[in-house]
């Protein structure tokens, strides 16, 4: 294994452990459709920014897919995997095709994963889950949650650009 490919395996597995840490700290249960707010998302789109489409799809859905786990949604646990890592995926492809505005690519990027998100659980909770139109009372809970995920994972992503080390090995 090459020492890049390696460099991107630790980075990855260090912001999955972001992801699942992030997702944790804050976890507010939503009654109406057994789920939960949370703030992994900036992580999972920081991620996203920094590791690009596939390493960071893989920490963004495994460590939310954690997360999910270790506080008791393992009913949610596989749609996370497949909704976080689309997101992050789509994310970090819409950053790169506006590389050369950074910013701009960030803030797209991260409102089209964030819709992805909102529209996954929506579908997810919708169809898997069983519950039907009552999933659609998820919505306004994540969609405040992926413009706070949103709004700090840009914020971050632009701080930590002025970084050389990042520069360098952001994807």
């Amino acid at each position: 294994m090459k020492q890049s490919q390696l460099l991107k395996l630790v980075q990855a597995a260090v912001f999955a452990a972001l992801c699942c840490v992030a997702t944790m700290l804050i976890s507010i249960p939503m009654p109406a459709t057994n789920g939960y707010i949370n703030l992994g998302d900036g992580a999972v789109l920081l991620g996203a920014f920094l590791l690009g489409p596939v390493y960071g799809a893989a920490a963004g859905g495994l460590g939310s897919m954690l997360a999910d786990l270790l506080l008791g949604y393992a009913a949610y646990a596989p749609g996370t995997l497949l909704i976080k890592g689309l997101m992050a995926a789509l994310a970090a492809l819409v950053l790169r095709a506006l590389e050369r505005k950074p910013l701009a690519g960030a803030v797209l990027g991260g409102l089209a994963g964030e819709l992805v998100m909102v529209l996954g659980y929506f579908l997810y909770e919708s169809t898997v889950l069983g519950y039907g139109l009552a999933a659609a009372a998820s919505i306004p809970g994540n969609g405040i949650q992926g413009l706070v995920g949103l709004a700090a994972a840009a914020a971050v992503y632009q701080a930590l650009r002025a970084l050389p080390f990042v520069k360098k090995t952001a994807r």
